[in-house]
Order: C-alpha cells, then structure tokens, then sequence
C-alpha cells in the first residue's frame, strides 16, 4: 500500500476538531483525509449498542467509512456494527485515554487494530485539580456569587477567623496515585510550599513528597486529599466512610479524576455532619450530576464543576498530534506506540 492510497476518516467533534486532526496527519504523513464532525459535547455521549461514552452516530460513521482505511476519532461508536459494514478497516486511533467507545474484541475478530492517546490531559487536568483546590480552601466560588450574584460584600465573613481559609504553605496534603496527574500536582504543589504526601502501592523510584506504604496513614496525616487513582475493581469505592473517618477534622477532599472512586454517600454524611469542612469534585458515580443528587445542597460547601479537567484547547492538539503519529507509524510500517489490538 503506497502512502497515497491510505484514506482517513477524521470524525472529530466540536472539541478535538476534525481539522485539527486533518491537520496533525498532513505534518506527519501524505493520507487521503475525509472529515466528519460529531455532536459532543453539545450533544451529549452515552452507551451506543454495546460500547460506550460514545456518540449515536453509527450511521453517519458507515457513511463516513466507506472505503477508508484507518479512523481516527474521539467519541465515534466503533460497534460490531460499524466493524461489520466497513471491511476496509484496519486501523482506529481513539484521541482519548482509553478506547472505551470500542468494541475492543469485535475489532480483534476483524482484524483491527486499536489505538489511543495516553496523557493528552494530563497537564490540563493535573492544572484544573489544583484550581480546584484553592478555590476550595480559600471560599472562592462563595465569596464570588455573594458579590457577584447577590451583590452582598458579607463575604468579609470569610475574613473572620473562625471562617477564614486554609493556606497551601506548610499544609499536609495527600495525594492517592502518583501517575502522569498525580506526579504533576505534585510538583505544583511542592512550589507553593505544601507538605506533599504520596500513597501509590505500584509507583516505583522517588517521588515529589514523602512516600506512604499505608493508605490509612496518609489520611490520618492529611489536611487534604487529592484522588488521582486510576478507577479499577480494586479502585472502585477507595474512599468511604471508612476513609473519610480517618482524616483529621475539617479535612477537605478533592477528586479531579473518576467519580466512582469516592462514596458520595459517605462524603455528604461528612460534610453535612461537620467532620469535612469543603470539597471539590469534578468527576461523579453518575453524570451528567442528577438533580437531586445530595451534593446539590452542600453548595456552600462543596465546589461542583462539570467534568471539565480536561477541557483546553492544548488537549485537543496534544490528542489530534499523538492520533497522527500513530497512523503515521502505521503508514510507514514501524511499531505502534499506543496499540491494544
């Protein structure tokens, strides 16, 4: 196959743009380039037959795909559907940390490869999790709707001693995982003088901060905690009422990376009950966040953003830069950097 002959399906979306990715693959490699724009996030994702987080547009995929060799996408539906009507297939590069909107053995059974894009947000989000955290410790988002909204300067409440915030500088803060997110905050917060823990059973080597081996005494010595786990069976449910009992009181937790590692139950026992004093989510056990969720409530106590860590223009590029190299590899010939298939 000449390099010409190689034809790609480009189905961006309105935040990693199709011609971002036309224009990441010209720098890389000489492909026949078909763009095709999905509905997220204006639209949003959902299960699609049996993947999913992905958009329902299995239909305008087919479409798109007739003929085309390679895909690259961040939410398209690649079902057993899709597989089975687009023969020419042979390679999906997925600009997303993980392929979740694939139908990883039908594309196996098919002969498909399957990449992705590690790391694309982890800048963004690692950024997005410690503005999360100030804005938590110093009442923020608070102090901002009583004299924005309800042009109220009672925020000097917040000057009051007994109201007042809590500093990064010399704070013990604890950190659960140590990944490319994790290893980021670090860092951030080591520069604003925070005393850094980190617990993360499969880490090896130095790490910015002081190394736990126990979970239970990071949180015991943390003022704060910062989830940065990656979500697994073993993961899933991490932090309970269990866990939450452990951290000193008035304790804030924050949780930048997968809803289902914390019991929101649990974490709205604490806060309501004054065991916690804030929290800072933006990731949930369901989303989009129902409306009556118990979180809704605690507003004046937690920070609730909509899952946006990852939400930069750089990530876009970063992911549309990586899908390309990718296909570039495989045009060529050389060995995937990202394959799972």
């Amino acid at each position: 196959m000449t390099n010409g002959a190689v034809r790609v399906v480009a189905a961006g979306d309105h935040f990693v743009l199709p011609s971002l990715i036309t224009r990441a693959l010209a720098e890389e490699t000489d492909v026949e380039t078909r763009e095709l724009t999905l509905g997220w996030p204006l639209e949003p994702f959902g299960p699609v037959a049996e993947v999913s987080e992905a958009s329902d547009a299995e239909e305008e995929l087919i479409g798109a795909l007739d003929g085309a060799q390679v895909l690259v996408t961040q939410m398209g539906p690649v079902t057993e559907r899709v597989l089975e009507a687009c023969p020419a297939l042979r390679l999906v590069v997925v600009c997303r940390g993980g392929p979740v909107n694939v139908n990883l053995d039908a594309a196996r059974r098919h002969g498909v490869l399957v990449c992705f894009a590690p790391g694309r947000n982890a800048a963004a989000t690692a950024e997005f999790t410690v503005g999360l955290l100030l804005a938590a410790l110093r009442r923020i988002p608070q102090a901002h709707d009583l004299l924005a909204r309800q042009g109220s300067w009672a925020g000097a409440t917040y000057y009051t001693y007994e109201h007042s915030g809590l500093e990064l500088e010399d704070l013990p803060v604890g950190l659960v995982g140590y990944g490319a997110v994790g290893s980021r905050v670090a860092r951030v917060l080591c520069a604003f003088g925070a005393r850094v823990m980190v617990y993360d059973p499969y880490v090896r080597g130095e790490v910015h901060g002081l190394r736990l081996t126990s979970l239970d005494d990071l949180l015991r010595r943390s003022a704060v905690i910062s989830l940065h786990a990656r979500l697994t069976e073993e993961t899933r449910g991490l932090i309970g009422a269990r866990e939450l009992a452990l951290l000193p009181p008035g304790a804030v937790v924050v949780n930048a990376a997968r809803g289902p590692l914390l019991d929101e139950d649990a974490l709205c026992d604490a806060l309501g009950q004054g065991r916690l004093s804030a929290a800072a989510l933006d990731t949930y056990a369901r989303e989009p966040l129902p409306p009556d969720s118990r979180l809704r409530p605690l507003a004046g106590r937690v920070v609730l953003t909509p899952h946006l860590g990852g939400a930069s223009r750089a990530v876009a590029q970063k992911a549309a830069r990586i899908a390309a190299a990718e296909v570039g590899r495989w045009v060529r010939g050389e060995p995937l950097a990202h394959c799972l298939t």
